[in-house]
C-alpha cells in the first residue's frame, strides 16, 4: 500500500535494500499501571511483513491476575469508555492458555519475527512480564536463550515515526498524527482496532 506523498514522502531505499522481517504489531488494554498489582486486561497483534502484507491477526481477552484490583484512576477512566471496559473484559479466558495459544501463533508466524508496538516501552513492559511470568520466554532474549519467539530486540513504532516524520521523539503523541497515516481507523482503545491502526502506520513509514 502506498502513502499518500502530502503525508509522508521518506527517501528512498538503498540499492538491494531488502527486509525479510515479520513485525508482530501489538496493542494491550491494562487496568493499571503496574504489572502484576494491576492486570493487562486483553491484547491483539497484527503480524505483517515489511512489504505491507498481512501474515494473522490475534486476539484475547485475560482473566485478571490472583491478588490484582485495578488501579482506581484507571478504572475511573474506563467508566467513561464503557465500550473499550467491555471489550478488555467479556469473554475473559485463563491467563496461561491465552499465552500458550500466543505462543503457538508466533510459531507458525514466519521468521525473523519482532515485536514492535507504540510505544514499545509501555506495551513490551506489560508483555515481557506476562510472557517471562506464564512461558519459558520474553520479548527481547538474550544470546544465551536460544529458544525464542521473538528475534531482535523490538521496535517502537513511535520512535521510528517520530524519526521519520521529523518530530521530537520525547514529545511524540500518535494523536498528533494525520488520520490518514492511521489508515483513518479508530483509535477506540479496543485491542485489535488500535493494533490495526498502528499496523497501518508502521506499513505506512515502511513501504511508503
Amino acid at each position: 500500500m502506498s502513502a499518500d506523498p502530502s503525508v509522508l514522502a521518506p527517501e528512498p531505499a538503498g540499492p538491494g535494500t531488502s527486509d525479510s522481517w515479520v513485525y508482530v504489531v501489538t496493542d494491550i488494554e491494562v487496568d493499571g499501571p503496574h504489572p502484576g498489582p494491576n492486570s493487562l486486561r486483553s491484547f491483539a497483534s497484527v503480524a505483517m511483513t515489511a512489504s505491507g502484507g498481512e501474515c494473522g491477526r490475534f486476539e484475547a481477552v485475560l482473566e485478571s491476575l490472583p491478588g490484582a484490583a485495578p488501579n482506581p484512576e484507571t478504572y475511573a477512566w474506563f467508566q467513561t469508555v464503557p465500550e473499550a471496559w467491555s471489550a478488555c473484559t467479556t469473554g475473559a479466558r485463563p491467563v496461561s492458555i491465552v499465552l500458550d495459544d500466543y505462543v503457538q501463533w508466533l510459531r507458525e508466524l514466519p521468521a525473523p519475527r519482532t515485536f514492535a508496538a507504540c510505544p514499545l516501552g509501555f506495551d513490551g513492559t506489560w508483555m515481557d512480564h506476562y510472557l517471562r511470568r506464564f512461558t519459558p520466554y520474553g520479548l527481547a532474549q538474550g544470546p544465551y536463550e536460544r529458544d525464542r519467539i521473538f528475534h531482535g530486540p523490538g521496535l517502537c513504532i513511535a520512535s521510528f515515526a517520530a524519526a521519520r516524520l521529523g518530530r521530537a521523539p520525547g514529545g511524540f503523541e500518535p494523536s498528533s498524527l494525520d488520520p490518514r497515516l492511521l489508515g483513518d481507523v479508530p483509535h477506540t482503545h479496543r485491542a485489535i482496532d488500535d493494533a490495526v491502526g498502528y499496523a497501518h502506520l508502521l506499513r505506512t513509514l515502511l513501504t511508503g
